[in-house]
């Protein structure tokens, strides 16, 4: 998967993990995403940690943990040399830019795919709406708007589910 999905594997991890292969429903995937999230490092690296360990325990984990990094860290050096060389070029400029907008596809396909599993959460989708407004219109500072809205969807999500 890490080779797979080179820049965003989270969108291919679910694609494998939920329809592919049917080891986790889209409600698990989306619980073990939201864990996932709150520990430090990359998402997608605690997240294939999280299900290595569920089927194989520690040995699960560590080969997880190896297939998502071993291969992309190689990747990363070359093209890190091959990037010195290049840097300048026009090219070089617009192939990065393409794959930027490739990646913000992948993950806003995926993210509206998650949301499906939440759609009885409405509130959710009004604090979603106006983080997008915020951000990607307003031009408002990311963390600024997590900690004004995030914290807060956090607690009545907490309060919600506390009732069921």
């Amino acid at each position: 998967m890490a080779l797979q999905g080179f820049g965003g594997v989270l969108p291919i991890a679910e694609r494998v993990l939920v329809h592919d292969r049917r080891w986790m429903t889209p409600k698990d995937f989306v619980e073990a995403l939201a864990i996932a999230q709150t520990l430090p490092g990359p998402n997608i690296v605690n997240l294939s940690l999280m299900v290595g360990d569920r089927f194989l325990g520690p040995r699960g984990a560590a080969a997880a943990f190896a297939g998502m990094m071993l291969f992309p860290t190689i990747i990363v050096l070359i093209l890190a040399v091959l990037y010195q060389f290049t840097a300048e070029l026009e090219i070089t400029r617009r192939i990065l830019l393409g794959m930027s907008a490739v990646s913000v596809g992948m993950i806003a396909g995926m993210g509206l795919r998650l949301a499906r599993t939440q759609g009885h959460f409405r509130a959710g989708w009004l604090i979603g709406a106006a983080v997008f407004l915020l951000v990607a219109i307003l031009h408002k500072p990311l963390g600024m708007v997590l900690l004004a809205l995030g914290l807060p969807a956090v607690g009545l999500r907490w309060w919600q589910l506390r009732r069921l």
